[in-house]
């Protein structure tokens, strides 16, 4: 049953993105995994496949985890990265027993709430819907040096790090948006002091950072483009990652896995990064989805109370 306290999101609301000539079909769904996992990171409130032509998603939330429980997903972490969608994100997890939330604002978003007190108020929003039980998460924040440029770079740090004091104040995990800011984000935590469950969705860095953020008790979340091509930084990463330090992601709609490369990514996906991951590591598919999993539970808790 949903939360009364929970603001449901606008009617109808739901972002859009660009589809160009993409193959906006959903994959056919892989084998299902034997053990189950959660997908730690997703953006269901993003349209990304085929319209009905009534407002609403190609596949509803629903479908979503209908799907994705039909080939062992067990849950997802619904992230929101605006106001809006961290509402939508609350909302979801509030209503699904199989949701829980990650709220925050995207570091690309904060230069746009810079000056006159904007930032702070929005914080204060992402404080409010993080103390709603089933919001598990502050995220995903960071830093990215790739999208907005230096004159955007001071409202990033300080968005960043009053969402770092966010999960240390509700005592939840945060999820990291890292691109092109490697060191300044593992200065950041280093100077700051990181939350006690710190993960870093869809990890963009190499080995040696690997090595750092698991030395300092961080996890590394893992996405479908680590099967890409030129993705071997990642492959030389997952090498040296711990296991009890891996996570597993779709980051959906984006980042669908080889061979599906391109085409809406979705929950449901997740077993086709499973068993690369499991190939990659020469591990049994079973015993690592059984880490992962524990993984999932140790940094965000149950998801079915």
């Amino acid at each position: 049953m949903t939360d009364p306290s929970v603001r449901e999101p606008v009617e109808g609301y739901v972002r859009q993105r660009e589809k160009g000539s993409r193959d906006v079909t959903y994959p056919a769904s892989p084998e299902p995994l034997a053990v189950p996992v959660y997908d730690n990171h997703c953006h269901l409130e993003i349209e990304d496949g085929p319209s009905t032509g009534s407002g609403t998603v190609g596949l509803t939330l629903d479908e979503q985890l209908e799907r994705a429980m039909a080939v062992g997903i067990a849950g997802v972490v619904q992230a929101g990265g605006d106001i809006e969608s961290s509402r939508w994100s609350a909302w979801a997890a509030a209503s699904h027993p199989r949701v829980l939330a990650a709220v925050a604002i995207h570091p690309n978003e904060a230069p746009a709430y810079a000056g006159a007190g904007r930032l702070a108020e929005a914080i204060a929003v992402i404080d409010e819907l993080a103390a709603q039980p089933r919001v598990r998460a502050i995220g995903e924040t960071g830093l990215d040096f790739f999208r907005t440029d230096e004159s955007g770079q001071p409202a990033q740090h300080e968005s960043f790090e009053a969402h770092i004091a966010l999960a240390k104040k509700h005592g939840i995990a945060m999820q990291i948006h890292d691109r092109d800011a490697h060191d300044a984000v593992l200065e950041t935590l280093e100077r700051v002091g990181a939350p006690a469950r710190t993960v870093f969705h869809c990890f963009s860095g190499d080995a040696d950072m690997a090595r750092i953020a698991a030395e300092r008790g961080y996890y590394l979340s893992f996405a479908g483009n680590v099967t890409f091509k030129n993705a071997q930084n990642l492959r030389d990463a997952l090498a040296v990652t711990p296991r009890e330090r891996i996570l597993v992601e779709t980051d959906a709609p984006f980042l669908t896995p080889v061979p599906h490369r391109g085409r809406p990514n979705a929950p449901y996906l997740v077993p086709v990064t499973m068993r690369f991951l499991a190939e990659e590591l020469d591990a049994d598919l079973d015993e690592l989805c059984a880490q992962v999993a524990a993984n999932t539970v140790e940094v965000y808790g149950v998801f079915e109370d």
